[in-house]
Parts: C-alpha cells; structure tokens; sequence
C-alpha cells in the first residue's frame, strides 16, 4: 500500500524523535514476550520425552494414562519428573520453561512463609498464596495491554461511527443525539460496574463491553467536530454535487482527513484503559480470581505492609509502562502536530 507524502514526513519525524521511536518497540517487544508467556513461564513443560515417545504438554493437554497414571488424574510433571519410574526409563526427559512456575502455581513446597522474599529461585519473590510474582506480572501484562488494545479499538470505532454521523447530517440529528451523549455520560461508572458484576459477574467479555460502551464518548466529540469543519469543504461539496453517496462521503473522503486527533488520542486512550483496569482489580471491581493482574497483587501489597516486594514490582512493572506508553504519545503528537507542516509548505 502506497502511503501519501504527508504521512511518510510524520512516520519520518516520529523515527527522529528516539525516545519515542524505542519507545515503541520496547512496549512492541515485551508485548510480543508476553504473548509467548506459556513458553516462558508455565509449570506444563514445552517437551516430555517418555518411553521413547515425544508429549508437548504447552500445547495440548495430556491424561495421565500416558505417563502410567489413571486415566482420570491430572498428570504432576514435576513429580513425574522425580518418580523412580520416569528415572528409570531410559531416554526420559522433562524440559520445563525458562520460568518453570504457572501463574496460579502455589509453590508449598518452598518450606518458607508467603509472601516470601525475593531469591534465585523466585527473582520477584512470592505472594500471600505461594505463586511466582514475576510469572503473574508476564501474564497480567499480557492480559492488561490486550484488554486495552481492545477497549481502545472498540471504543474508537463506536466514537468514530456516532461522531461521524453527528458531524455530517447535524442539525436536529446532532442536537438531540448530543444531549442523550450528554446524559449517558452522567451515568457512574464504577456504580454501573458493581451491579452488572453483582448480577452477571466480572468477566473478561463483560468488562471489556462496559469499558466500550462507556468508553467511546470522549472520541466522538472530536470526530464529531472534525466532521463539522470538513463537510463543508469544497472536494465534500464537489463530491455531494457528483452523487456520491453519503457514506462513502463520510468514510473514504471525509474520514482520512480527519484521523489527526484519533492517532493522537490512541496512546493516552492505552493509558487510561490499563489504569482503569488495574485501578478495578485493586478495588476487588476487576477480573475475577485467580486471573494475573497487577491491581490484585497492588491489593494483596496493602494487606502485607512488611512484605515490600509484593506491591513494588507491580507498580514499577505499571509505572514503566505507562511511561514508555506517554512517551510514544507525546512522539505522535509531535510528528501530527500540523503547525509544522503549514511552516514548510
């Protein structure tokens, strides 16, 4: 696809800016780390080798009647793996991950108290129910940054569909439709949100709906004012004259001219979906249990003062990626910010 020469000055001014440019591909890289998360940190081994057959437990699941088990029981792998009869087999082998610990692994078998300390072992420590700090906080990225990346697409086509419409036909259409925004927006958030959670539960399909009905407001007032500058110009009035029709006005003619504040607004929308996200799972509002989240780990660090560890790594975790996100924002902005192009032309 041929991109126009205007976008590739703003792609190449965004590369210039290098705090934003890393920026970027660090959050790309460790988003991309965290989807391989069961091949980094899971206590279901990538390769079993056993009685000269090959299991990849990682991706599928095994009875235990392939390891000389009952049929009905779920197999152990790190007892399988010091089982006399798996040593004993010739050619045996278990190849655990990098991180060998699930995220709702309980690791008892430390004989130490949890929250434990930080060791080898357990580079972040444990928290109150025994499981691997550093492997929730992989898997809770990974789960916050898709639950945003969803919000925000969402949120955003719902703004852009409804402040499309209100910008290009306004009038009465506009008027009446801005006042029942205008109420909806009213509603509390956190209210709404405890009851359909009281009633239907917290989910993550449940929540990530809430989040996009409420969520796509903010994007409507810009796309809505966009469109009520652009219809007005002279290729919208050239092409209502020729007889095309409304839609495609609005989505092939109208709407690439007005993509500015939606890229800009995209990195700061990531923000605020993550904080809103972990802020719910610190309230006891969020994902339900046992899901990795770095809100439920900030909670269990108010109930264990003492145990520092089990709060620190989450906010950090959450501070630096907020941060590299603001960063890439306020690149974007730079790169769009339209008074630079007027001194060039």
């Amino acid at each position: 696809m041929r991109i126009s020469p205007l976008t590739a000055r703003r792609i190449a001014k965004f590369k210039q800016m290098k705090r934003a440019y890393y920026s970027l591909w660090i959050l790309m890289i460790f988003y991309g780390l965290s989807l391989l998360a069961n091949f980094i940190a899971n206590d279901q081994p990538l390769v079993v080798r056993y009685q000269s057959k090959f299991y990849f437990p990682v991706l599928r699941f095994y009875d235990g009647s392939h390891f000389g088990l009952e049929a009905n029981e779920k197999p152990d792998y790190k007892r399988l793996r010091e089982a006399d009869s798996f040593k004993a087999g010739k050619g045996n082998f278990i190849l655990f991950p990098l991180i060998p610990y699930g995220p709702n692994e309980s690791l008892f078998d430390l004989d130490v108290y949890h929250p434990s300390r930080p060791t080898f072992k357990n580079l972040m420590g444990t928290d109150d129910r025994g499981r691997d700090i550093l492997t929730r906080l992989i898997y809770g990225y990974r789960i916050s940054f898709s639950f945003a990346i969803l919000i925000t697409c969402g949120s955003m086509i719902l703004g852009i569909i409804i402040g499309a419409f209100q910008g290009y036909f306004g009038g009465v259409f506009d008027l009446l439709l801005q006042r029942a925004i205008e109420i909806f927006s009213t509603l509390p958030f956190l209210y709404v949100v405890m009851i359909i959670g009281s009633s239907l539960g917290t989910g993550f399909l449940i929540l990530l709906l809430i989040f996009i009905i409420f969520g796509w407001i903010g994007i409507s007032y810009y796309i809505r004012s966009e469109f009520l500058r652009l219809r007005e110009t002279p290729y919208v009035e050239a092409a209502k004259a020729m007889g095309v029709s409304d839609w495609k006005i609005m989505f092939r003619h109208i709407l690439p001219n007005a993509l500015t504040p939606i890229v800009t607004f995209l990195p700061f929308s990531l923000i605020g979906a993550i904080t809103s996200l972990s802020a719910l799972d610190f309230l006891g509002f969020g994902l339900p249990a046992p899901t990795p989240s770095w809100g439920e780990l900030m909670r269990q660090g108010m109930a264990n003062l003492f145990s520092y560890w089990v709060s620190l790594f989450p906010v950090l975790a959450l501070f630096i990626v907020l941060l590299l996100i603001a960063f890439v924002g306020e690149g974007i902005r730079d790169a769009f910010d339209p008074k630079d192009y007027q001194k060039m032309e």
